[in-house]
């Protein structure tokens, strides 16, 4: 049997699969060493819900664990009201929506399905300047995507000398120092 794939893993793979490696690799280390300043700034964004202080309200779910056996991902969300069914995803802020958002919260909202969860509507908040964007729930042409993407992810080799970087992702990258891709 196959690992399950980290839901988080989806937005990182869409980036650079070769980010994952280097992630695994530092995971025991101190994040202070390698995590810039947008790492830290959304991991403070997350610290209410992953310590679910957000919400007193009763009908407010924070940081749940969901899975799919189905699509083999595990993972958590960070908000679903269960009055509206309305399933939330935080952002410290978005300039953009990106691929990798979208598979995240298609992710998140078949796992919940297959969980047994009505989901109506979804979106994703940015909490910076408090914006929200609407997301249509994903239907079969979204869970085919994602099943690709999950596919590749599987399939990936760090070796495969046929791998092509995007040097503006690399420029931006947190391990880009470490990574022999990099031409900066």
């Amino acid at each position: 049997m196959e690992e399950n794939i980290i839901i988080s893993n989806l937005n990182d793979f869409i980036f650079c699969p070769r980010s994952i490696y280097f992630h695994n690799l530092y995971s025991g280390f101190d994040e202070g060493l390698y995590h810039s300043h947008f790492q830290v700034e959304g991991k403070i964004a997350h610290e209410r819900i992953d310590s679910k202080t957000y919400s007193s309200k009763k009908a407010v779910l924070e940081s749940v664990d969901v899975f799919s056996e189905e699509l083999g991902l595990v993972g958590k969300i960070d908000l679903y009201d269960i009055d509206s069914k309305k399933l939330i995803e935080r952002k410290k802020l978005i300039k953009k929506i990106y691929e990798g958002y979208y598979l995240q919260l298609y992710a998140q909202y078949f796992c919940m399905v297959e969980m047994g969860y009505v989901i109506k509507s979804m979106c994703f908040h940015s909490l910076q300047d408090n914006k929200t964007y609407d997301v249509p729930p994903p239907g079969a042409d979204e869970k085919e995507k994602l099943k690709r993407v999950i596919s590749e992810m599987r399939s990936f080799d760090l070796s495969n000398p046929n791998f092509s970087q995007n040097p503006a992702k690399c420029k931006m990258c947190i391990y880009n120092q470490l990574c022999d891709y990099y031409k900066g």
